[in-house]
């Protein structure tokens, strides 16, 4: 029997206080299989980038179990949770997150330096050309355009040579054909590297090149279907 390399059972949380609190997840089970690429949709507010920051050990939940590559994040300190995320998970924001005082180079290095990687920036500059940016390497994110940050951003993610992918809206800053050069990106690296990918998306056509999509609404899974992947 496969063990998923995510496990989430009756996750629930609730954010905020008294009068004002919501519950953003309402008993949500899901498991994701090892190299899987799988679209969380769902209309805004639905929990969709809050059970994204869970699978990442970024929130925590107030009941519920989340096993992810065969850690049990909700009962590791918050400083283990942290360097597991470092070796495990990459994680690719919609407004990019690079230091804007640092070069493309530096960006992909600096969480390779954390880790204690011998050659940072050996590893940081051939992840860069991976990407399509051998060229860019000395710029700083202001010099760069949407979808050249994005790339850096997938640089630094794929860097640790993770296990896990995790994108929250990757193409939402961008315009539709640079979106799509994005999306090709993260597909293609996934596949070439055995990366499980899980991603939020309010695009159906990205949703689509999943091999799954889940569906939630109002802090809860709908209905979880298998779809077609793209060529």
């Amino acid at each position: 029997m496969t063990v998923p390399v995510i496990a989430l059972k009756n996750l629930r949380l609730r954010l905020g206080e008294g009068a004002s609190s919501v519950d953003v997840l309402k008993d949500v089970s899901l498991q994701v299989e090892k190299g899987q690429s799988t679209a969380i949709v769902g209309p805004s507010g639905s929990g969709k980038s809050t059970l994204l920051m869970v699978m990442a050990g970024l929130e925590r939940v107030d009941a519920g179990e989340v096993h992810v590559a065969g850690e049990s994040l909700h009962i590791l300190s918050e400083d283990a949770v942290a360097a597991f995320r470092g070796r495990t998970i990459g994680i690719v924001f919609q407004s990019f997150h690079l230091i804007p005082n640092m070069t493309a180079l530096e960006n992909v290095a600096v969480p390779l330096e954390l880790a204690g990687h011998p050659d940072p920036f050996k590893l940081a500059g051939e992840e860069l050309a991976a990407v399509g940016l051998k060229d860019r390497v000395t710029h700083y994110p202001g010099e760069l355009s949407g979808g050249e940050q994005q790339r850096v951003a997938i640089a630094r993610a794929l860097a640790p040579a993770p296990a896990i992918m995790i994108a929250d809206e990757p193409t939402g800053n961008l315009d539709q054909a640079t979106g799509r050069q994005i999306a090709d990106l993260l597909f293609d690296k996934a596949r070439e590297r055995g990366t499980t990918l899980v991603l939020v998306t309010h695009d159906p056509t990205l949703a689509a090149r999943c091999d799954r999509q889940v569906s939630m609404r109002s802090g809860r899974i709908e209905v979880p279907q298998a779809t077609q992947a793209a060529e």
